[in-house]
C-alpha cells in the first residue's frame, strides 16, 4: 500500500534539515558563489577576464607545478594503497595484516598542519631521518640531503592520504565475494593474478572515488606547500594566500581558486564519464 506524506510531516522534515542546510549555505555555498563572482567581475560589478589573465600571467608555472605534484602524488598513492589493501586482504600471515591494518590508519587522525610540521622536522637536512642515518653510521653529516621542497610535498601528501584511500580500497576488497578468490586459488592462480584479474576490475569505482577525493584534498591544502615548500614554483594555495596577505587582492586569489575548481571539476567529470561508459557497456 502506497504511503503518502502529509503536509505536517513534510514541514517537520524540512525543519529537521533546515539547520544543516543553513550551515552548508553559509559556510560553503555563499563563499563559493562569492569567490566565483569575484574572479570574473570588477569592483563595479562589470564582467571581466582580467583577473584570470593576470593569474595565468603571474602564476602559470605554479599552476603547472600544482598539477604535476598532485598527479605524481596520486599515482604513488594508488600504488601504495592497492599494495597495502591487497596485503591485508590476501596475505596468509594474519599478524602482518593486523600490523598493517593498525599502521596505515595512523595518519587518518592527524591534521594537515600537524603533518606538515612533523614532516618539516623529519625531512630536513638536520632532521630526524638524517640524524637517525648518521647515528646508525649509514651516512655522514656531509652526505645528508634535505627533502624539503617538491619531494617533501609529495611525501607528505602520500603519507597523509594513504590512510583514507587504503581504508576505502581495503573495504571494497573485503566486500567482494570470497568464493571468487577461493575458486581462483583452487585453480592455481597466484595472488598477483588474483589481484589484477579478479579484485582490481571490481573495485575500480571505489579506487576512482578515493583518488578523486584525494586530488580535491591535495588541491585545497595550504599548510603543506607553505611549511615544506622552498620557494618558487609553489602550489596555487600558497599563491592565493600571498595575494591576499601581501596585496589584499581577492580578485586574483579567487581567479586562482576558479582555476583550481575547474581542474578538480574536470578530473571528476572525466572519472564520472568513464564510470558511466563502463556501466553502459555492461
Amino acid at each position: 500500500m502506497r504511503q503518502t506524506t502529509s503536509p505536517n510531516q513534510l514541514k517537520n522534515h524540512l525543519w529537521l534539515i533546515a539547520p544543516a542546510a543553513l550551515m552548508v549555505g553559509i559556510f560553503f555555498l555563499y563563499p563559493l558563489c562569492f569567490s566565483l563572482y569575484s574572479a570574473i567581475t570588477l569592483d563595479s560589478g562589470e564582467f571581466t577576464l582580467a583577473h584570470l589573465n593576470k593569474a595565468f600571467e603571474l602564476y602559470s608555472k605554479d599552476i603547472l607545478f600544482t598539477i604535476i605534484i598532485v598527479l605524481i602524488s596520486v599515482a604513488i598513492l594508488a600504488v601504495l594503497s592497492i599494495t597495502i589493501a591487497a596485503l591485508i586482504t590476501l596475505s596468509p600471515f594474519r599478524s602482518l595484516s593486523k600490523t598493517l591494518g593498525f599502521l596505515y590508519r595512523l595518519p587518518l587522525f592527524i591534521p594537515f598542519i600537524v603533518t606538515a610540521q612533523m614532516m618539516r622536522t623529519f625531512l630536513a637536512k638536520n632532521g630526524l631521518m638524517n640524524n637517525a642515518f648518521v647515528a646508525s653510521g649509514l651516512l655522514t653529516p656531509m652526505d645528508t640531503v634535505s627533502f624539503l621542497g617538491w619531494s617533501g610535498i609529495i611525501i607528505t601528501f602520500v603519507w597523509k592520504q594513504l590512510a583514507f584511500s587504503t581504508l576505502l580500497i581495503s573495504g571494497a576488497m573485503a566486500a567482494l565475494d570470497d568464493s571468487q578468490i577461493r575458486a581462483a586459488r583452487n585453480l592455481g592462480a597466484s595472488r598477483f593474478r588474483i589481484l589484477f584479474q579478479i579484485i582490481l576490475p571490481q573495485i575500480v569505482p571505489t579506487l576512482g572515488v578515493a583518488m578523486v577525493l584525494s586530488i580535491v584534498t591535495m588541491m585545497s591544502v595550504l599548510s603543506v606547500p607553505l611549511m615544506i615548500g622552498t620557494g618558487s614554483p609553489t602550489m596555487m594555495t600558497a599563491d592565493m594566500a600571498f595575494r591576499i596577505n601581501s596585496y589584499g587582492d581577492y580578485h586574483v586569489a579567487n581567479a586562482l581558486g576558479l582555476v583550481s575548481y575547474c581542474i578538480c571539476a574536470g578530473l571528476a567529470w572525466f572519472y564520472l564519464r568513464q564510470n558511466l561508459k563502463e556501466k553502459g557497456a555492461n
